[in-house]
């Protein structure tokens, strides 16, 4: 009875590892590149000022299967991710006006389920970003005469560098060729209080993003 269960176990261990190699055989290395099309959302002061604005998109990812058909696989990816908002409109009856935009750079890592039927699939999964830095071209103007932010306003300690938030699309893939359109969300308020006045209290980033993307073959 040992012998036949030492057996069984060693019939089961191979055929496990057999199994692995087989999907490690699969997993694929690509690229992708695409635009954002980026704003803020949550309990906006003059919502109204806030446009959207496009950004770059781009970065590699790691498409593991986990059944040996790919119906299932977990994508996670690395990605340089232009956010941000373009500035149009007013505050306090007229007195304050915006023009310009602001760019916030940030590393995105999404860690994706993707459930593939046929050429189509469908992702989400969360995403861990960090800001890496910003260019704001905002122009701020008081009863027609232009001001500038101060040093406080402008300063990222006063900013939430660190941001937990999810990542849910679609998509087509044929052979090694990707496009997809997914939805990029936040958990996180994006600014501390502080942050110019106050203005973006209670913001959290909001991007539609759209990309192109390649698998390479992976040598099974």
């Amino acid at each position: 009875m040992k012998k036949l269960l030492l057996a069984v176990f060693t019939l089961l261990l191979v055929t496990s590892i057999s199994s692995f190699e087989a999907r490690a055989q699969g997993v694929r290395l690509g690229i992708k590149a695409g635009a954002n099309l980026s704003n803020l959302s949550g309990d906006l002061e003059d919502e109204d000022r806030f446009q959207n604005k496009t950004g770059f998109v781009g970065g590699i990812m790691l498409n593991v299967p986990l059944l040996a058909d790919n119906f299932l696989s977990l994508q996670p990816e690395l990605l340089y991710s232009q956010k941000g908002f373009k500035n149009d409109g007013s505050a306090l009856f007229g007195s304050y006006r915006y023009e310009g935009k602001a760019n916030y750079n940030y590393l995105d890592l999404p860690v994706l389920a993707k459930i593939k039927a046929g050429p189509i699939f469908f992702e989400a999964g969360p995403q861990l970003s960090y800001l890496l830095n910003r260019k704001d071209e905002t122009r701020r103007f008081f009863n027609g005469s232009q001001i500038d932010y101060t040093a406080t306003e402008q300063d990222l300690d006063n900013v939430n560098r660190f941001e937990i938030g999810y990542a849910a699309g679609v998509g087509v893939q044929v052979l090694g060729a990707i496009l997809d359109v997914r939805y990029n969300g936040s958990f996180t308020d994006f600014t501390k209080n502080g942050y110019q006045g106050d203005d973006l209290r209670n913001a959290r980033n909001s991007v539609f993003q759209a990309s192109l993307g390649f698998l390479f073959p992976s040598g099974k």
